[in-house]
């Protein structure tokens, strides 16, 4: 019954969410989007309070009643998931600030390191190195598929960071990965893993389509988090090399192209990156 977790979540984030974005926007937490307007922000910090709440009763029902209604991988992988969406926010709310030229990107938090700044980005992708490292560990891989797995952990979220630069599109790439995995494998597995993130995903996507709000680096790390579980719970060895080097493949593309003029330049694509978005 662990597939319950999915249409909670989605049942309480109905109530939180909406009251979430209204509060984001009374307390003057917003940013500018791509077309100028101010959203609501960050609105990924909303969605892993929600799962947290559909967590609590699951949690009691699963340990007094005996329901099964978590998966016992759950307590793995909720660790970095949540350690991840926590260092997300504080790049959102320390790392932007007033100064538009904080350094943005894999190479610019390298050249800040090189001259000796610490930027929050850089501490954002040293703290998901140790959280990957410690939530892969225990497996039993060999240290070759151990290294590979914490590189696809990390590489995935980071990977959510560069795709989310419309509304929308980081939803619509976690709801591809998902039916994708799902189908392959035949199986319901991610969602009972992942239900209770992906429930308040689901809802917020509404928001982030009309341009309510914005998921902000808490939100993309969270989806991406989440993509990256998938990826390592789902495939088998094989699967998770080839799944490696598309995302780096992926991740390198997004450092030194435009993703944005990529999609644009491809008509299906672009189809999909616009559907249900506010224009």
């Amino acid at each position: 019954m662990a597939w319950v977790g999915f249409p909670l979540s989605a049942a309480l984030a109905l109530a939180i969410v909406p009251a979430g974005v209204r509060g984001l926007s009374r307390a003057g937490l917003s940013h500018e989007n791509y077309r100028g307007a101010m959203l609501a922000f960050p609105l990924g910090a909303i969605l892993a309070t929600a799962a947290l709440v559909a967590l609590a009763p699951l949690a009691f029902l699963d340990d007094r009643a005996d329901l099964d209604l978590l998966e016992p991988d759950l307590r793995r992988w909720i660790t970095y998931v949540i350690g991840v969406a926590f260092l997300g926010f504080l790049d959102d709310a320390l790392g932007r600030g007033a100064a538009t030229s904080a350094p943005r990107g894999w190479r610019g938090h390298a050249r800040a390191l090189r001259s000796g700044e610490l930027s929050t980005g850089a501490i954002k992708a040293l703290g998901a190195l140790a959280l990957a490292a410690y939530v892969v560990s225990g497996t039993g891989r060999e240290v070759p598929g151990y290294l590979a797995d914490v590189a696809l952990l990390i590489l995935a979220t980071n990977l959510f960071n560069l795709i989310d630069l419309r509304p929308g599109r980081a939803e619509k790439a976690l709801a591809l990965l998902g039916a994708g995995l799902c189908l392959g494998a035949w199986t319901l597995q991610p969602l009972e893993l992942m239900g209770i993130f992906a429930g308040p995903i689901l809802v917020g996507a509404w928001f982030t389509l009309r341009e309510r709000a914005m998921l902000g680096d808490t939100g993309s790390n969270l989806l991406g988090a989440v993509a990256g579980v998938w990826l390592l719970t789902t495939l088998g060895t094989e699967a998770r090399l080839i799944a490696l080097a598309v995302v780096i493949a992926l991740t390198l593309f997004g450092e030194f192209r435009s993703i944005s003029r990529t999609i644009e330049a491809f008509p299906p694509l672009r189809w999909l990156d616009s559907l249900a978005r506010v224009e």
